[in-house]
């Protein structure tokens, strides 16, 4: 009997993140697959028809637009992916937390070692993980429940950092000149050597997930279970922190700390009203944040003065509207019209007793 099957709704346990929901198979594979493929479809016709229509409205594909855009692709994909682990576990907040965190550590590397945009993504990793750190540290050893203790370390990393970032502006260097873009992104200044190394961690991300998925895979949906059997429940539950961290430290020029949360995590959202299998879950975050991510970089080129980083995010949120309207069995319009003709049959079956 899977394991999967049998859990639904797992008990917090104070030092590891509480389970996820349940996403067994209720349907048909044949029509899972279906409904995936066809959304897969409309989005494949939408990407083909998007580049000559921005073209007819005046979008010039030059050298720049395509490393942001194919930047955006990676990132949303990569995004997608992970932000789904948090979506089934309930840890949509974490995301938040960590990209919040995140900004005190940029502004600590620039202290340090100014502007080079590598000391600053490794300071906005270290700050991160720290971040993590401290939500065990509260969970583990006071009655502070994970949600609070994700909400205290967004707001105090945050406000940190912006208080550092107040401190660096009023200093008479100018070398701190855009220090702030990190808080929302800045596209613009992505090269295409930024965009090789995202594909290159991004890969290796997904490598990792290969290589754990069984056991990653346990924690999300039976967490008791492999506590039970000796599984390295913190072990693995780091691994995700940590992946998760990396996702967010690569889309900082491009999305900033405050927005990159949108996209891991409205990806996930939108492919779960699609589908109930997990892998055909994060193979559609994964398209669904690829599409956000190439989608909103052309948008914004329409007119220079239209954030990337944001038009991402509207992309990303236009698609889980969509699917909460539209996915099957899951969308309203759907559950809409399951109503309308199940009162249709109960009136049927009323007029046909009192004929008798």
């Amino acid at each position: 009997m899977s394991v999967i099957q049998n859990t639904n709704d797992l008990s917090p346990i104070p030092s590891v993140p509480v389970g996820a929901q349940h996403v067994a198979p209720l349907r048909p594979i044949s029509s899972l697959i279906s409904s995936t493929w066809v959304m897969i479809g409309i989005l494949a016709v939408l990407a083909i028809a998007f580049i000559p229509i921005s073209m007819l409205l005046g979008v010039t594909y030059d050298y720049t637009l395509i490393v942001v855009a194919l930047g955006g692709v990676l990132l949303g994909i990569l995004s997608g992916v992970l932000g789904s682990f948090a979506v089934l576990r309930r840890q949509s907040l974490l995301g938040d937390a960590l990209s919040h965190a995140a900004l005190p550590g940029v502004c600590v590397a620039f202290l340090f070692f100014g502007r080079d945009v590598g000391a600053l993504l490794i300071g906005a990793g270290i700050s991160s993980l720290l971040g993590v750190g401290f939500i065990r540290l509260l969970t583990q050893t006071t009655r502070i429940k994970q949600d609070a203790a994700m909400g205290i370390i967004l707001a105090s990393w945050f406000a940190l950092g912006i208080a550092l970032l107040t401190y660096i502006q009023s200093l008479e260097n100018a070398s701190q000149a855009g220090l702030d873009k990190f808080i929302f992104g800045q596209a613009a200044a992505i090269r295409l050597s930024d965009v090789i190394l995202v594909a290159i961690v991004g890969a290796v991300c997904l490598l990792v997930l290969v290589i754990f998925w069984k056991e990653l895979k346990l924690i999300t949906f039976d967490l008791e279970f492999a506590q039970a059997n000796g599984y390295p429940v913190r072990f693995l539950d780091a691994i995700l922190s940590l992946l998760v961290v990396v996702a967010i430290v690569l889309g900082l020029q491009l999305a900033g700390v405050i927005l990159m949360v949108g996209l891991l995590i409205a990806p996930g959202v939108a492919a779960r009203q699609w589908t109930r299998g997990m892998i055909q879950m994060l193979v559609l975050a994964g398209i669904f944040g690829g599409f956000a991510g190439g989608a909103g970089a052309v948008i914004s080129a329409l007119d220079k003065n239209l954030p990337t980083g944001a038009l991402i995010i509207v992309v990303a949120t236009a698609l889980v509207f969509v699917s909460i309207c539209f996915a099957p069995e899951r969308g309203l319009i759907w559950s809409w019209r399951k109503r309308r003709a199940d009162a249709r049959q109960f009136a049927r079956m009323g007029g046909t007793d009192e004929s008798h």
